[in-house]
């Protein structure tokens, strides 16, 4: 079996393509620089250069694959919306014209509200237009990443992060890498067939009250969480260049999931990861943290 793989140097696809390699898979890479590939992993893949967002170069790049991780890769323009949708496009085409009957697609907590909640209706979009094609697909909705905790090293070595979401709200956080083993097990796996809803919930529902405590205790420094307003944010985002469009996709990412919003999956042993955010804490933040000049 033929197995492609997007974003093979992502937080998740990394892990993915690891994974598939120890279970004696050749998997074939997507990459826009086959360059960022560690040396050893390009000696165990079929790397091909494609950008996400060029549709001939997707489709021309799985041929002959049997299945598919789709990610839709980060936007970084004024529009991200728009980003999301020429993605899609695109995995739409490869999918068709390869005749792919399998694709396991890297969605988002919040995707089945299908409108209202920032950029995750990019992700909404993407399930919905797989949806039509009538494959074999499992939409993988994830929690929060512990890794965007990465892209907040400023405050919390400052020992403060300010969030728009209240202090006691409770949302699933999730390792990459077990999202990863999820995916990678259902790409391997010939026992689902259909339409599939996969929820990658981590191991315990967490609030920002206690993302702070176990923070503190992981890296041994004091780091507190503070609720600002959204026009706080707002003026925040803005100050570092984001556009109109940036911004309110960012905010309706929690906005969006901030009152009356129950995730379609509940917790279950089928939705619950091991990886403690405590445990990555300490493994992946706390010298960058603590270490830092």
């Amino acid at each position: 079996m033929q197995i492609a793989v997007t974003t093979p140097t992502g937080n998740v696809g990394r892990h993915v393509v690891a994974t598939l390699v120890r279970a004696g898979v050749r998997p074939r890479v997507l990459v826009r620089d086959p360059g960022r590939l560690a040396p050893d992993v390009r000696e165990e893949v079929d790397a091909v250069p494609v950008d996400q967002y060029d549709a001939d170069a997707v489709v021309a790049a799985t041929e002959d694959v049997d299945a598919l991780f789709w990610v839709d890769p980060v936007t970084g323009s004024a529009d991200p919306l728009a980003d999301y949708a020429r993605a899609t496009g695109s995995v739409v085409r490869a999918v068709t014209e390869n005749r792919i009957g399998r694709v396991v697609f890297q969605s988002s907590v919040g995707a089945e509200k299908r409108h209202g909640a920032g950029e995750i209706d990019g992700l909404a979009h993407t399930e919905t237009a797989l949806d039509d094609l009538g494959v074999d697909v499992t939409h993988l909705r994830c929690g929060y990443f512990f890794t965007n905790l990465g892209l907040q090293l400023d405050a919390l070595r400052a020992g403060t992060l300010q969030v728009i979401l209240p202090l006691d709200h409770l949302m699933a956080w999730v390792a990459p890498r077990d999202i990863a083993e999820v995916a990678a097990t259902r790409l391997l796996s010939p026992t689902w067939s259909g339409r599939c809803v996969q929820a990658v919930h981590g191991p315990a529902d967490l609030t920002w009250r206690q993302v702070g405590t176990i923070l503190t205790a992981a890296t041994g420094r004091q780091i507190s969480v503070e609720q600002i307003t959204d026009d706080a944010m707002r003026t925040q985002l803005h100050q570092v260049g984001m556009s109109d469009s940036m911004v309110e996709g960012l905010l309706g990412m929690s906005t969006g999931l901030r009152e009356n919003f129950v995730p379609e999956q509940r917790r279950t042993v089928r939705t619950t990861t091991p990886t403690t955010l405590a445990a990555w804490a300490y493994d992946h933040l706390r010298h960058r943290i603590v270490e830092a000049p």
